[in-house]
C-alpha cells in the first residue's frame, strides 16, 4: 500500500488503501487521537503518498513524515469520487440520483452525471444520534448505542398516525404507520421510566426520518428514483438502516446502501492521490 487515501473528519479519520491483490482496505480511528493516526502511516515505509481530505486533514498533516507526498483534494470532490467508483462496482452507476451523505450533521447533493450539487441539509445527524443517546441513556459509545438500539421498540414513546385515529379509519391519504410524532407519547403519560433500548431505538428513527424525509422531497424534487445514503452513522447501524429504507420505500423511493459508505471520502483521496501518481 505504498498509496493510501485519508478522509480527516470531525469524528472519525478514514483511511482506505488498495492490498497487494489490488483488493480496498479501509480502516478509521477517533480524530481526537489524530496521533494514533499519524503514527500508523509513519511506521508503515512502504507508505510514500497520500490523498487527503477533510476539515482535520491539515491537522494530520503536521503529524506526518516530511518525506511524504501528499495531494490534497476537496471534501465534495472526494466523497464524489469515492461514490462514483462505489456506484460502478455496485450498482453498475447511477446517472441522476440524491446523495445525502450522513455524518456529524447530513449534507445532501444532486448527482447528474459526473456534476454534483449541494442542494440542502441539516444538523440533525450522526452527532444528534450520539448527543441525544448520551443525554438520555448515558450511552456515549456509538456500537453499543447501535447494538442496543436494534433490540428496542418504538411503539410506546413515538405517536403514530394509528393512534391519532384509534378505532377510527385513516382518512386517505395519511398512512397508519406514519410517525405523527417523534416522542409524542412521553407528554400525553405520567413521566415513566422507559427501557434504554426502546430509548435509543427511537432517537434512530427520529433521525432517519428526518434525512429520508428531507432526501424523499429533493428525490421529488429533483424527480430521481434512487436515493444514496452514505456516510460512518450507518456503519453497522441495522436499526437506522431499517428506518431509512422502509421510509424511503413507503413514499416510493429507492434506497442504495454502498459496503463501505463511511468511507466514501477516504476512496476518493485514495483514486485522487493514484490519478497525480500517474500524471507524473
Amino acid at each position: 500500500m505504498n498509496t493510501i487515501g485519508i478522509d480527516a473528519g470531525g469524528t472519525l479519520t478514514k483511511i482506505a488503501y488498495t492490498n497487494e491483490n489490488n483488493q480496498l482496505q479501509v480502516r478509521h480511528y477517533p480524530s481526537n487521537d489524530l496521533a494514533q493516526v499519524a503514527a500508523f502511516i509513519n511506521t508503515h515505509p512502504k507508505i510514500n503518498t497520500l490523498g487527503m481530505t477533510g476539515g482535520r486533514a491539515e491537522q494530520l498533516n503536521l503529524l506526518l513524515n516530511e518525506s511524504l507526498t501528499r495531494h490534497f483534494v476537496v471534501e465534495f470532490e472526494a466523497t464524489f469520487r469515492g461514490v462514483n467508483d462505489q456506484l460502478k462496482r455496485q450498482e453498475g452507476s447511477l446517472e441522476r440520483c440524491i446523495v445525502a451523505n450522513i455524518g456529524s450533521g447530513t449534507s445532501i447533493h444532486y448527482k447528474n452525471g459526473e456534476a454534483y450539487t449541494r442542494v440542502s441539509g441539516t444538523g440533525i445527524g450522526g452527532g444528534t444520534l450520539v448527543g441525544l443517546s448520551a443525554l438520555m441513556t448515558g450511552e456515549y459509545d456509538y456500537h453499543k448505542i447501535a447494538d442496543l438500539a436494534e433490540t428496542g421498540h418504538r411503539h410506546s414513546i413515538d405517536l403514530m398516525v394509528a393512534d391519532i385515529f384509534e378505532g377510527m379509519e385513516v382518512p386517505a391519504p395519511l398512512d397508519p404507520d406514519l410517525t405523527a410524532s417523534n416522542f409524542g407519547k412521553v407528554g400525553l403519560k405520567p413521566p415513566q421510566n422507559y427501557a434504554k433500548a426502546d430509548l435509543l431505538a427511537t432517537t434512530m428513527g427520529l433521525v432517519g426520518e428526518v434525512v429520508s424525509t428531507l432526501s424523499i422531497q429533493l428525490a421529488e424534487q429533483y424527480r430521481v428514483e434512487h436515493i444514496v445514503y452514505i456516510g460512518t452513522t450507518l456503519d453497522h447501524n441495522t436499526k437506522l438502516r431499517d428506518v431509512i429504507a422502509s421510509y424511503t420505500k413507503l413514499k416510493k423511493k429507492t434506497a442504495v446502501f454502498l459496503g463501505d459508505e463511511g468511507f466514501s471520502g477516504a476512496i476518493g483521496a485514495l483514486l485522487y492521490a493514484k490519478e497525480q501518481v500517474s500524471c507524473v
